[in-house]
């Protein structure tokens, strides 16, 4: 039986390696064509925000694998709109198709996955 999995980030893409290892994750699990989700909220709203400059920590910049994501089927990403509000961004995202969805949507989604991974 095939499981649905959730994959949750709440650090920004400065501060661990926890977006790198959440993207390497869904790949590897989209690899066998599991379905995976990708969930941003808190500071994790920052991974999806163009214009992030990871060279000047001398970390390479996995932000634009996310761009391989449609090849690996997966299309449900979610980014919470209070993070997104709280902290003065707007929706110029990296990638295509993010869903910005409430906080009350946020979390009924993230409930109906059967695995969730918090980065």
């Amino acid at each position: 039986m095939t499981k649905s999995i959730a994959i949750v980030n709440a650090n920004g893409p400065l501060s661990t390696n926890g977006g790198k290892d959440s993207l390497d994750a869904a790949l590897i699990y989209g690899s066998y064509e599991q379905p995976v989700s990708l969930f941003f909220h808190a500071d994790g709203v920052f991974q999806l925000i163009q214009g992030n400059n990871l060279s000047s920590i001398e970390q390479k910049d996995y932000l634009k694998t996310f761009e391989a994501l449609t090849f690996y089927d997966i299309e449900n990403i979610y980014c919470c709109g209070q993070s997104l509000a709280q902290r003065g961004l707007e929706q110029d995202f990296a990638i295509e198709d993010v869903q910005v969805v409430n906080i009350d949507d946020f979390a009924t989604k993230l409930a109906e996955h059967q695995i969730i991974l918090r980065f």
